[in-house]
């Protein structure tokens, strides 16, 4: 996958559509890397014990069980988004959507990880998919 202008307007999009939900502040900061599956697998060998390659992983500055409410200026540094392009490329392949699409949802996802989501449990995962959905739908991005 080629990381493309539109790819990276995709991005900041749903980032700050996140970020107006959550009602984050202008000054919330989030990095997003952008890697190839030897990089995010070594990543996840390192940090998660799974000798692998994955599509995102997301390294928040809170570490707290529930979803960040900031209300501080002094905590606007959000965390990394890690994203395997290669993954990501399969991914839509295997999705039947496109890379773009894909590239949302993996940004997305790794941004409700950095705000204290996960999918351990059937309910957080229905939880967050539906918040995934939700911000997704408001830029129009859909599974079609």
């Amino acid at each position: 996958m080629i990381f493309t202008p539109q790819m990276e307007q995709t991005v900041v999009a749903v980032l700050n559509k996140a970020a107006e939900v959550y009602g984050l502040s202008e000054q919330a900061e989030v990095s997003v890397v952008l890697v190839d599956d030897e990089y995010i697998r070594e990543l996840n060998r390192q940090y998660r014990g799974k000798d692998a390659p994955t599509d995102v992983l997301s390294f928040a500055l809170n570490e707290g069980d529930e979803p960040v409410v900031i209300d501080d200026p002094a905590e606007q540094l959000l965390g990394d988004i890690v994203i395997s392009l290669e993954t990501a490329a399969r991914q839509a392949e295997e999705f039947g959507h496109g890379s773009e699409r894909e590239l949302a949802y993996l940004t997305v996802h790794g941004m409700l990880h950095l705000l204290g989501y996960d999918h351990e449990t059937e309910e957080a995962r229905v939880e967050m998919r539906q918040e995934e959905e939700y911000i997704l739908s408001q830029l129009g991005i859909t599974r079609d």
